[in-house]
C-alpha cells in the first residue's frame, strides 16, 4: 500500500510539473544554444523577441554564430549599429516564414517561400535543403511555436545589398 502511495504522489507531481513547464519556443532555443549568441543578440536587438514568441507557427532559418563569419568584414557590425535597427529587422524577418515547414515537406521538390519581411526564397530540396545559397545543416529542431532548421550562411536581404 505504501509503495502504490509513493507512485501515486510521485504520479501526480511529474503531471503537475509537465502541465506547469513551458515548452521552448524560437527565441527561448536560439538563447539557449551557444552557437547562436549573435542571432539571439540580433533578436533582442531589433526588438522581436515578443514576436518570435508569439503562437506561431514559424519557420526559422537561423544561421550560427560560424555562418556569420562568412559574411565580408564589418556586414555584421553595420546591421548591429542602433542606427540601422530597421535593416537589421528586415534581415531577421527575411530569414523566418509563416507556417511550420519540416525538410520533409520540401524533400525532392523546389519551390518559393514567401518570408515575413515580403521577399521571396528559393528553396531547392532536390539535394539536401538549400535556401536560396545557404545550406541547411541542421533540420528540423522542433519549438513549440513552429520549427527551425540551422543554415550555413545568413540569408542577406537582396533591398539592402551595398545600401548602406
Amino acid at each position: 500500500m505504501k509503495r502504490i502511495k509513493t507512485i501515486l504522489v510521485a504520479s501526480t507531481l511529474a503531471l503537475s510539473l509537465s502541465a506547469t513547464a513551458k515548452a521552448a519556443d524560437i527565441v527561448d532555443t536560439v538563447a539557449a544554444k551557444p552557437e547562436f549568441s549573435i542571432l539571439a543578440k540580433m533578436i533582442k536587438q531589433a526588438d522581436l523577441g515578443a514576436t518570435l514568441k508569439g503562437k506561431g507557427p514559424f519557420t526559422v532559418f537561423a544561421p550560427t554564430d560560424e555562418a556569420f563569419k562568412k559574411w565580408p568584414e564589418g556586414e555584421l557590425a553595420l546591421f548591429l549599429n542602433p542606427a540601422k535597427k530597421k535593416h537589421l529587422v528586415r534581415l531577421l524577418k527575411t530569414h523566418v516564414i509563416s507556417g511550420a515547414v519540416a525538410s520533409s515537406d520540401l524533400a525532392g521538390k523546389t519551390t518559393d517561400a514567401k518570408n515575413v519581411e515580403g521577399t521571396v526564397l528559393k528553396v531547392d530540396g532536390t539535394d539536401g535543403v538549400k535556401i536560396e545559397k545557404s545550406k541547411v545543416t541542421q533540420a528540423d529542431i522542433k519549438v513549440d511555436n513552429g520549427v527551425i532548421h540551422v543554415i550555413d550562411v545568413p540569408l542577406l536581404p537582396k533591398a539592402y545589398r551595398g545600401s548602406f
